[in-house]
């Protein structure tokens, strides 16, 4: 038997081929669009994929399921649990075989048995791995976004995301009568989750790719908890805001994504650069924050490339308009386009360098602008002295948690939506956690029209270490100075 896992950064995502080096089949598990590594390594172990499977209808990725079937000629298999609202649109293919709980996957000697696990989807399937030509006895399961390293897939995307109003708790009670019946299996088990730190699928994931049934049993809280009214209150409390993108990743994944044309946009000269810019496109400049805070053009927006790129990409990016870059080299355009395809953000129409295009503007407009970066000690002085505001730009958890009093809260996800309640005729002065998103935040309130802005690129922390008032509570999205 082979077992062979691919990690996505930038997604937190894992998939898997497994295969029987005897037969010379593999099934692939949980592909993203990618689709390259999954055919090389095949090809590297000599053996052919004959099948596709994933173990639900993803939400923070575009799946490659369909179409990595398609391209190999191997079957592709989807759950068929989880009712009318959670059944794969395509399930009717020719190629498509709709999987119950106990339904067999077989590769030559290495077989995987479905087992239905609902609770943070209705349709969720885990896939139990034997190596039958050594033991009937199972190794171990992908467990998907079931049980991760230190926690379990959240329970409250059918609501917040799907909008299915109300299912936050009964999926919370779904998820821990799955939880029950898993945990009786042997302790053992491997297993292999679909997501690690840095997913916004939980709330605690651990960043080791596999673990046992027996350790999670050990620390994990959601598998000690054996109240269930404790267990809902706990795995409800303190999720992270779900990516907007989320709802559109669910319609796409259950519907069939469509297949992929990855291809490098046509590059723009400055001045077609500069007249995309002014006429109101949204374009995006690929520089890491300093660098964007040195010299940038009203109207850009910031997402550095690194590797919080796709999730900011997709809280913040229309999926239904045409989308420029900036960069710095077409590598790195390149690489964008390929990352954007992976949460289904193909509108990718054109990208010019950096460089001309602030020279550019340099020419038409003067010298570019830089982001006012100032102390939170010296932010709270323009608020006694000129009536400044202080906005908070972090999610509604770390809000509740603590914050400064009177500052007004719009996570960074919402300013596009939430920017008039925020007065233009003050000083604004920005701020979130670590620097990252309060730098966001700048590049989008200018597009906004806002003029008089500053970042704080302290944050929190910072505030917290001059010893003042801290509130505590208030869960409004916008709350007004």
């Amino acid at each position: 038997m082979i077992l062979r896992r691919f990690y996505e950064d930038k997604l937190a995502q894992a998939s898997f081929l497994v295969g029987c080096t005897a037969a010379r089949e593999a099934v692939v598990i949980d592909p993203n669009r990618d689709l390259e590594q999954y055919v090389q390594a095949a090809e590297r172990e000599r053996v052919k994929i004959t099948a596709v499977t994933e173990t639900h209808i993803h939400a923070d990725y575009l799946s490659g399921s369909r179409e990595l079937a398609a391209r190999t000629g191997a079957r592709l298999y989807v759950s068929d649990e989880g009712g009318d609202g959670w059944r794969y649109a395509f399930r009717d293919e020719p190629n498509v075989v709709a999987l119950r709980d106990g339904a067999e996957i077989r590769a030559g000697a290495v077989r995987l048995r479905a087992i239905h696990t609902p609770g943070h989807t209705p349709e969720h399937l885990c896939f139990e791995l034997t190596d039958t030509a050594a033991t009937d006895e199972p190794m171990g399961v992908f467990t998907g976004d079931f049980i991760f390293a230190g926690d379990v897939g959240r329970p409250d995307l059918l609501e917040k995301v799907a909008g299915v109003a109300g299912a936050m708790d009964a999926s919370a009670q779904a998820l821990f009568r799955s939880l029950r019946a898993f945990e009786r299996r042997p302790g053992h088990l491997l297993l292999w989750p679909g997501h690690g730190a840095g997913s916004p699928c939980g709330k605690a994931l651990g960043g080791v790719p596999v673990t046992t049934l027996a350790y999670e049993k050990l620390v994990n809280s959601a598998l000690r908890e054996t109240d269930e009214a404790r267990f809902v209150a706990d795995i409800l409390a303190g999720q992270p805001d779900p990516p907007r993108y989320f709802a559109e990743m669910k319609r796409l994944n259950r519907d069939g994504p469509p297949p992929l044309a990855l291809r490098l946009p046509p590059r723009l000269d400055p001045d077609a650069a500069l007249d995309v810019l002014e006429g109101g496109a949204v374009m995006v400049d690929l520089r890491r924050a300093d660098e964007f805070a040195r010299a940038f053009a009203p109207g850009l927006v910031n997402i550095p490339s690194g590797g919080g790129f796709l999730r900011w990409a997709g809280r913040l990016l229309p999926y239904d308009r045409a989308l420029y870059l900036l960069a710095g080299h077409e590598s790195e355009v390149v690489a964008a386009v390929r990352d954007l395809a992976l949460i289904g953000l193909e509108g990718v129409r054109g990208w010019a360098l950096t460089a001309t295009v602030l020279l550019g503007w340099a020419n038409r407009h003067g010298d570019p602008e830089s982001v006012v970066r100032v102390t939170f000690a010296d932010a709270m002085r323009r608020v006694r002295e000129d009536g400044a505001v202080v906005l908070d730009v972090r999610d509604r958890d770390e809000w509740r948690a603590g914050h400064v009093p009177g500052a007004i809260h719009v996570p960074v996800a919402d300013l596009a939506t939430r920017a008039p309640g925020i007065p233009q005729d003050r000083p604004v002065a920005v701020h979130c956690q670590g620097g990252g998103r309060s730098s966001l935040a700048v590049s989008l309130l200018r597009r906004l029209g806002f003029v008089h802005v500053a970042e704080i690129p302290g944050g929190f922390p910072e505030y917290r270490e001059l010893g003042l008032p801290v509130e505590t509570g208030a869960a409004d999205d916008l709350v007004s100075a």
